[in-house]
């Protein structure tokens, strides 16, 4: 046992759990917590300039590192601040950790009006978090540390919250560390794997559907083997692109919409595997046959009432299935001309412009490990079907959160989870100044990523569905700094396209810098994307 401080005892047991970096906002609850990172230089603090960047960057180390991300916010504002990181998190399954302070511990929950007192700051966070727990003693910080780390590595990854008043952080106390959670992730249950075996080697076509649980497990090398073994293609969601590299023949990618011919072919298979997705924006035939992997069994046939659920973890579980595949039956004849044959059929559907060049462009300069950050731009929804991907965490989307302002903090998280990889983010010029501040961290922290702005000016998406669709726009028209002079105030490498096309170019030079770049592409109007579904208005509104 041990005599320490609240914060020590905390900073001791985060790197005990493997902490290496904390993205946080300094405050006056947190001294004790700052002090004890200040004496542990094992632990790098990254200060942000906005408490939404603190989660955003968490997510983005967590996604892209496949480790657990730490952000440290004062209460009240700054951990509502921090909500939007949060909820981006939560919808992506990526393992958070929020830690915050709180006001004095005798007056919580008294709602006196304490500087940055909510009450109850818990319930506010309670939809976007997994787990939550106060610690007001020294001595249950080590417990409580535990316990966080137990829920953000078992089951499904979600953020959880840690919070203490100052009292806690500053106190001395006697405290027993603990050793680093063992948290094993099991497959699922053998019954359920040899029942999946027997329906899948009875399909004659089966195919493959890999969610983002795929990529959060590491299931690469298992879902190929499988995939081989069944000689099934791998479709993908959009958090599901690369678990199998586009490389391969084996991936069919992501462009699913509908009328699409991976559409088809998945509506075709008779049995329908699926790794590690909730499967909320793919439809199946009706009555089609699905054994679903998922480590939540909450999501075993939510959207899908014909469905054999797996509940383990996706790795473990495939690994599972693909010993009782060899043992039961030799690997299938190959399929491989089949799969290419609709790989062809899918790639002659990108012809869209101005998006097909500009994605082109942007991919032919970006080397081929790049992490890209797809941005809720017109190029970064284009993305998504259209982007190849060739390794595992190298494509990040803000999932169902769908939130502006996500992608540059984002991309700060990855590069410092992956500082050897190029990191790219696609963003949308209304997007950008939502956290444009952070070029200031970039800079203190030479985190060196490349941020590509499209500039039109405008919330364009809306713009153009209010104009084509609802009569007329209104309120999404910006006014925006001159951005190269914004990345001079900044001590940030600016650079503007000339043409929308020249983004490659731009970026294979700004890669090479290894410095932070900003990348102005101003754009006109783009059109929707054939793959969204129209906006459906009044017939009044109509033009």
């Amino acid at each position: 046992m041990a005599r320490m401080t609240g914060g020590e005892v905390l900073v001791q047991s985060l790197y005990r759990e493997g902490i290496r970096v904390v993205f946080g906002l300094p405050g006056v609850q947190l001294y004790g917590v700052m002090a004890a990172l200040r004496d542990e230089p094992r632990i790098r603090f990254i200060t942000t300039r906005h408490e939404q960047a603190t989660s955003y960057m968490a997510d983005g180390y967590a996604r892209a590192g496949g480790d657990v991300g730490t952000g440290l916010v004062v209460p009240g504002p700054g951990l509502l601040n921090s909500t939007a990181g949060l909820s981006t998190a939560y919808s992506a399954s990526s393992p958070v950790l929020m830690l915050s302070g709180q006001i004095p511990r005798e007056q919580i929950g008294k709602n006196v009006g304490l500087l940055h007192e909510v009450n109850d700051q818990q319930d506010c966070i309670a939809p976007i978090t997994k787990w939550r727990r106060r610690v007001l003693q020294v001595a249950e910080i080590p417990a409580a540390v535990r316990e966080a780390f137990t829920q953000l590595r078992t089951g499904r990854p979600r953020p959880v919250e840690l919070e203490m008043p100052p009292e806690t952080m500053e106190e001395e106390g006697d405290a027993d560390l603990l050793p680093a959670t063992e948290a094993g992730r099991a497959a699922a249950p053998a019954g359920d794997v040899a029942r999946a075996v027997e329906i899948l080697l009875a399909a004659k076509n089966p195919i493959i559907y890999a969610g983002g649980g795929a990529n959060l497990s590491g299931a690469y090398e298992a879902l190929r083997a499988v995939a081989e073994h069944l000689q099934a293609g791998v479709a993908s969601s959009p958090e599901g692109k690369g678990a199998v590299g586009d490389l391969s023949d084996l991936s069919l990618g992501a462009a699913f919409w509908r009328d699409s011919p991976l559409r088809a072919a998945i509506h075709a298979a008779d049995v329908v595997l699926v790794v590690g997705s909730r499967l909320a924006l793919v439809t199946f035939a009706a009555g089609q046959r699905i054994v679903q992997i998922d480590v939540d069994p909450e999501e075993i046939g939510r959207n899908h009432q014909n469905t054999v659920g797996l509940v383990g973890d996706a790795r473990r579980t495939l690994e599972a299935l693909l010993e009782k595949l060899r043992a039961a039956a030799a690997p299938r004849p190959s399929r491989k001309a089949e799969r290419e044959a609709l790989r062809a059929e899918i790639a002659a559907l990108m012809t869209q412009e101005p998006q097909t060049s500009i994605l082109r462009s942007l991919r032919s300069g970006c080397p081929e490990d790049t992490i890209l950050i797809a941005g809720m731009t017109q190029i970064g929804y284009y993305s998504r079907p259209f982007w190849p991907t060739y390794s595992p965490r190298t494509y990040i989307t803000s999932s169902y959160s769908g939130n502006l302002g996500y992608e540059y903090p984002v991309a700060l998280g990855a590069k410092v989870a992956r500082p050897e990889k190029p990191v790219v983010a696609v963003i949308g010029d209304g997007g950008f100044l939502f956290n444009a501040q952070e070029l200031a961290t970039a800079v203190q922290q030479k985190i060196n990523v490349v941020a590509v702005v499209f500039n039109d000016n405008a919330y364009g998406n809306v713009a153009r569905d209010l104009d084509e669709d609802w009569g007329g726009n209104f309120g999404a028209a910006l006014h925006n700094p001159d951005f190269m002079k914004l990345a001079d105030a900044y001590g940030v490498h600016g650079m503007r396209a000339k043409e929308p096309t020249d983004v490659g170019r731009l970026v294979k030079e700004a890669v090479g810098l290894e410095r932070p770049v900003l990348i102005e592409v101003p754009v006109g109007r783009m059109p929707r994307p054939a793959f969204f579904a129209a906006c459906k208005a009044p017939t009044k509104y109509k033009r």
